[in-house]
């Protein structure tokens, strides 16, 4: 997100606030990123890759970076060697929970009963 967007839900680029949450999870993989971190408790960075194969490690890594630094995921680094790093939801990522599983019902819905009219 653009830097003088960041925190300022309201502000005068946006219509309304909805642009605001379409813009922090805009993209293929960030949705992908939190419903797979709703449904583990954590996720090592290379279980992402096993999750969602066709991500490239450059994307992924760009990716967890940009929901970290809006405040929807953190993660905790293991000084060990290797180092292991282990991806969560912080409480204002878990609130994005709901919305999620209300967008697969929708999908699911949608793929089932409309897209077949095709």
């Amino acid at each position: 997100m653009p830097e003088d967007r960041l925190n300022k839900v309201s502000c005068s680029h946006y219509r309304c606030e909805i642009e605001v949450t379409l813009e922090i999870l805009s993209g293929k993989w960030k949705s992908l990123i939190i419903w797979n971190l709703s449904n583990h408790e954590n996720i090592r960075f290379n279980e992402f890759k096993r999750l969602i194969p066709e991500i490239t490690h450059k994307m992924l890594s760009q990716q967890l970076n940009d929901l970290i630094k809006n405040g929807l995921i953190e993660k905790t680094i293991y000084p060990q060697v290797p180092p292991m790093v282990e991806y969560y939801l912080t409480p204002l990522g878990k609130e994005l929970t709901p919305i999620l599983e209300a967008m697969d019902k929708w999908g699911k819905n949608f793929v089932d009963n409309y897209r077949a009219q095709d």
